[in-house]
C-alpha cells in the first residue's frame, strides 16, 4: 500500500489527548543506594534532600510525603506536563544527594541504576502506599512507632 493510503494511527488517540494535556502526573518513586548500603539515614543526607526538594518548587515540582531509610528513599512527586521529567528529576537529586555523601566520606557509586516509580491514580492508592511506606521503619526494627522514625517528613501537602 502506497504511503499516503496508509491509515495514519495517532499514539494517543486524539480525545485522551484533549483529556491528559493538563494533568500533572502523580507518583510514588523508590530509589535504592548501590548494593542496599546503609549510606542515607543521617541528618545531613535528611536536610540535603529537604532543601533540594524545597528548592524543587521553583521547577514546578511538588514533593509530597518521603521517608528515607538506610539504604532507599520512598517519596510522592508531582511535576508540571511540561518542564523537568522524572528521570531528569531524580537524576538531579542523586546527583546532589551524592555530593553530600561524598563529603561525609562516602566513596562512590552511591546508586543503584534506575529508579522505580508508580502513576497514582486515586487518593485511595496515595493513602494505601502511605500506609506501608511509613511502617517500614517500624519493620525493619529501627523504632517501635512510625512517628518516631526522624528520616520521613512531608515537603508539601499534595491534594489528590
Amino acid at each position: 500500500m502506497p504511503e499516503h493510503q496508509k491509515p495514519h494511527f495517532p499514539a494517543r488517540p486524539r480525545r485522551l489527548e484533549l483529556l491528559f494535556s493538563n494533568v500533572r502526573p502523580f507518583y510514588f518513586v523508590t530509589f535504592n543506594t548501590y548494593k542496599r548500603l546503609p549510606l542515607l539515614a543521617r541528618p545531613e543526607i535528611h536536610e540535603t534532600f529537604h532543601s533540594f526538594c524545597i528548592r524543587a518548587q521553583e521547577h514546578n515540582v511538588a514533593v509530597g510525603r518521603y521517608m528515607i531509610m538506610p539504604d532507599h528513599v520512598h517519596l510522592f512527586v508531582a511535576l508540571s506536563p511540561t518542564g523537568l521529567t522524572l528521570s531528569e528529576w531524580i537524576q538531579a537529586l542523586k546527583k546532589v544527594l551524592g555530593k553530600q555523601l561524598l563529603r561525609l566520606a562516602e566513596q562512590k557509586p552511591h546508586w543503584q541504576e534506575g529508579f522505580f516509580d508508580h502513576v497514582l491514580r486515586n487518593s485511595e492508592s496515595y493513602g494505601q502506599k502511605w500506609d506501608y511506606v511509613q511502617m517500614n521503619p517500624v519493620r525493619s526494627g529501627f523504632c517501635r512507632e512510625a512517628e518516631d522514625w526522624l528520616y520521613q517528613g512531608e515537603i508539601v501537602s499534595v491534594p489528590f
